[in-house]
């Protein structure tokens, strides 16, 4: 098989490169990070496809997956794992260019990581598309309005596309991870419950792409908190999520992977 992961060079990117490159598949792998990215080729089995990219720049995005194409003749999988997460607040003017790139990394980048695939696999009758959500998208975190939006509209978008796609025998698999262990999370000041390796996460992953589940939440302890959350009636859920821990807010406008 042949894989496409964006964010490739740390977390869950890098993750799921490892575990299907030691399954014997053809990889290409889009990050920001040149070096990062080498770094992690190097320690992988087989010959891959590097592409020093930022995913919010679509033209050269679009020409990578050209390129992949062309090379291997045909995609199985596509995984927009490209992601970036920080807190906000509204009333924090500065925090308008943070909010925009979270929108435009999480959310607008997976629609130009796809874009080039869908008429691909739609001639050839097969293959795979797979957007990252998040547990966090199942209802609004204070302090968190950018990330929680974004992967919200992550999963609406891969469940339109999944219809859309549906006719043509092309799959669409959203994964809604929960809290996993990567470079993101380590800078969370608070406690993370099911904490999940990134490997373990990576298998598991895999192994619901492969099934063509629509929607999975890993580990699957968060999905039953996530149905929880959703059943709950607004008062309810304000009354307990109100003082939820936050995310620390940055200074900056945060980096693509």
């Amino acid at each position: 098989m042949a894989v496409f992961i964006t964010g490739a060079s740390s977390g869950l990117g890098a993750a799921l490169a490892r575990h299907y490159a030691a399954q014997g598949h053809v990889l290409g792998l889009l990050a920001r990070r040149g070096e990062r990215l080498r770094e992690l080729v190097a320690t992988l089995p087989g010959s891959h496809h590097l592409y020093v990219v930022d995913v919010c720049e679509r033209q050269a995005l679009h020409a990578a997956a050209a390129d992949f194409i062309q090379k291997v003749g045909r995609v199985d999988i596509v995984i927009a794992s490209a992601g970036i997460s920080a807190g906000t607040l509204t009333e924090q003017t500065d925090d308008f260019d943070v909010f925009k790139a979270i929108f435009e990394t999480n959310v607008l980048a997976t629609v130009s990581t796809f874009e080039p695939f869908v008429p691909h696999m739609k001639q050839v009758g097969a293959g795979t598309l797979v957007g990252i959500a998040s547990v966090a998208g199942v209802r609004g975190l204070p302090g968190a309005g950018a990330y929680s939006a974004s992967k919200s509209a992550v999963t609406t978008y891969c469940e339109s596309l999944r219809l859309e796609l549906k006719p043509f025998a092309v799959g669409v698999v959203t994964i809604a991870p929960g809290y996993i262990k990567t470079e993101m999370t380590a800078k969370n000041p608070y406690s993370m419950p099911f904490l999940l390796d990134a490997e373990v996460f990576a298998t598991r992953a895999a192994r619901a792409v492969a099934r063509q589940d629509s929607y999975v939440v890993i580990p699957w302890q968060m999905g039953i908190v996530g149905k929880i959350m959703r059943m709950l009636p607004n008062w309810l859920y304000d009354k307990m999520a109100v003082n939820a821990p936050r995310k620390p807010r940055m200074s900056r406008q945060p980096r693509q992977p």
